[in-house]
């Protein structure tokens, strides 16, 4: 508890912004308003701390641009926001302050999270308290199946869109029918779930994954499982890792200099950054990207490198979207009830998410249905700056597929939400 306390007083960042004039942000969406007083309180939960701690920092720059862009615009009928931004550390910290956001704060919404085990309790108490929590990093797929919960809407994709995304991508270079692929798995909750959808893609498209490693998420040193690579000599290494463990085996994976292809099967840019350019290699899935050629997305990255002096990366994408979503909904339906927002998500609601094609919560797992793309090297002539080093490819699902396409099926991932 004296620790909760501690972290709590160093990383929580509360923004407050005067009132103004009702209008429009920056990018043309209204603030939102809250029923029972002057002002709006949203609940941000991320991890600042540990091996996912590089991507929970962009997931709180985003959403302070964000809430600040709504209150610079004057709000809804003068009201303005009010960020309470928290580190939620692990499982059993994440629950407590999502209690505590809910109950003593009283926050309007939940946003954010990566770590999938501290999302399921995060979601718990949002149901509890018959709130709205937007999963903005999480990709088990257990909590759109089995974990599914009314009140929790998920802007990141699952474990298995990130496979399909990327598998695509190595079907047609080869490198899965007949091959021999060896996989290293972050050693907690998404990466068993990762896993699980790379062994199911991989098997059905004529591969094997014959070897699985799981890898403790406070490892630093690859070296033995780089040494157990090199002797089993598989036609393609997979990374089922996730934070700073990717960038610690992008890292000594180009030092070791193994001659096998890379891909991986869960990605977050920031990570990528952290390995450098001259480390960079493989085929990798992403949920959005700076480059991304949409007139909303230009204008998201414009703002953010002004603020910030540097460019957005995935994370700070959720966080913006879930805000987004939670704006255009309140907006439109003229309230903060949880039963009518949830209502509005489940008509299909066409929500402009930094891409070509606007997307769409599923009503029956409340997925986000998008575009997915790939990531690779980008050649060295073509590098403008240290952020410059990924060549983005083509949006998956295509322009004439349905962006069913990639998402987890009933029969794959079962959700059937509790009678509420």
């Amino acid at each position: 508890m004296e620790q909760d306390k501690v972290l709590s007083s160093k990383r929580r960042t509360i923004l407050k912004a005067g009132a103004g004039l009702a209008g429009a942000s920056a990018l043309g969406f209204p603030a939102i308003v809250r029923a029972q007083s002057d002002k709006i309180i949203i609940g941000h939960l991320t991890p600042r701390t540990g091996f996912l701690g590089p991507l929970g920092e962009y997931a709180v720059m985003s959403i302070t641009m964000a809430v600040e862009e709504v209150n610079k615009a004057g709000g809804l009928l003068g009201r303005q926001l009010t960020l309470i931004s928290e580190d939620s550390v692990n499982p059993p910290t994440a629950s407590s302050k999502a209690q505590r956001l809910l109950e003593r704060d009283g926050a309007a919404v939940l946003i954010g999270e990566i770590s999938s085990a501290s999302a399921l309790g995060i979601a718990q108490v949002a149901a509890r308290n018959r709130k709205l929590f937007m999963n903005t990093g999480c990709n088990s797929d257990e909590l759109r199946g089995k974990s599914c919960n009314k009140f929790m809407f998920h802007i990141e994709a699952a474990n298995s869109t990130y496979v399909k995304a990327c598998g695509r991508s190595l079907v047609h270079d080869k490198l899965i029918k007949g091959k021999k692929l060896y996989a290293l798995s972050a050693d907690y909750a998404f990466g068993h779930d990762l896993l699980r959808a790379a062994k199911s893609f991989v098997t059905a498209g004529g591969g094997t994954i014959a070897n699985d490693e799981l890898v403790p998420t406070d490892a630093t040193d690859f070296s033995p499982y780089l040494l157990k690579i090199r002797q089993a000599k598989p036609d393609l290494v997979i990374s089922n890792l996730a934070g700073n463990q990717i960038t610690n085996f992008i890292k000594q994976y180009s030092e070791f200099g193994l001659p096998y292809p890379i891909a991986g099967f869960g990605f977050d840019t920031a990570v990528a950054w952290g390995a450098g350019a001259d480390n960079f290699a493989g085929t990798w899935p992403t949920t959005w990207h700076h480059d991304v050629n949409a007139p909303s997305s230009k204008a998201f990255v414009a703002n953010f490198i002004k603020k910030y002096g540097k460019p957005p990366e995935n994370q700070a994408w959720g966080e913006y979207v879930a805000f987004r979503s939670i704006v255009q909904a309140v907006t439109e339906t003229k309230t903060l009830d949880t039963a009518k927002l949830i209502e509005y998500f489940e008509k299909g609601a066409q929500l402009d998410i930094l891409k070509a094609r606007k997307g769409t919560y599923r009503a029956w797992d409340h997925q986000l249905l998008q575009e997915m793309y790939t990531v690779t090297p980008k050649p060295k002539a073509q590098i403008k700056d240290k952020w410059d080093f990924m060549l983005l490819g083509p949006a998956v699902p295509g322009p004439n597929e349905s962006l069913e396409v990639l998402a987890p099926t009933k029969e794959e991932n079962a959700c059937t939400f509790a009678s509420t």
